[in-house]
């Protein structure tokens, strides 16, 4: 069974997405059959005749495992809105069976699994599930990304509290730097080792259409695989 990781963030647009790519393509480097998961989005457009969002094609764009569509997003949903806003509305209840099941497909085919959640660690997708118990019952260790702005230092220790509450293991977290005009960064960031209880395993700039700052990411991404690597 391959190996599999959880990337969950302290909010929406925090950087999972493209710290997911980033792992994805560093274990694809290094000849590990590599596949995407993400069991549930929102936000999704048509392409041909069935509804597609954009955070999963990114993460079949690093795959080089050949997975359908429909095992990459079991789930997704057109408007932009909560997951279990858009499911109540469409009459969709999400099964956590199903998710589990789509999984252990994938995982069955890969070496390494990089599944992503939506949202923040707590989203729910019915009333009583959510990403949370994602990440419980598939039993992957946890990738937190912080997405370093103002405010993050509660957003990151109310998360891990909450991963570590659920009973989940957590490998360490990810900075992801997200505005340059963020004055105090490296302060905050040495708040955040000093108060959290789990490790700071890479520190990302997320500047997707710079080249530098992506060769750059790539470096860092190197010694964050060998941390998941020897992770146990």
């Amino acid at each position: 069974m391959a190996r599999g990781y959880f990337i969950t963030g302290t909010d929406t647009d925090v950087g999972k997405t493209y710290v997911a790519q980033c792992l994805m393509r560093a274990f694809r480097e290094q000849n590990y059959r590599t596949a995407g998961f993400k069991p549930v989005a929102s936000g999704g457009r048509w392409s041909g005749d069935r509804l597609q969002n954009e955070d999963a094609e990114l993460l079949m764009l690093q795959s080089n495992v050949k997975i359908p569509y429909e095992l990459v997003n079991p789930y997704c949903f057109e408007p932009a809105i909560a997951p279990h806003i858009a499911a109540k509305n469409q009459n969709c209840v999400i099964s956590l069976e199903l998710i589990k099941s789509s999984y252990q497909q994938i995982a069955r085919q890969s070496d390494v699994v990089i599944v992503e959640g939506a949202g923040g660690w707590k989203v729910p997708f019915n009333p009583y599930e959510g990403f949370d118990d994602v990440a419980l019952s598939l039993a992957t260790p946890i990738v937190l990304v912080v997405g370093l702005r103002l405010g993050c230092i509660n957003h990151a220790l109310l998360t891990e509290e909450a991963i570590l509450n659920k009973g989940c293991r957590l490998v360490g977290w990810i900075g992801n730097s997200l505005e340059q005009r963020f004055v105090e960064k490296d302060e905050n960031i040495d708040a955040l080792k000093e108060a959290m209880k789990s490790p700071c395993i890479g520190l990302f700039d997320y500047h997707p259409n710079q080249e530098e700052e992506h060769v750059a990411s790539q470096r860092n991404i190197e010694s964050v695989l060998d941390y998941l690597l020897d992770f146990r």
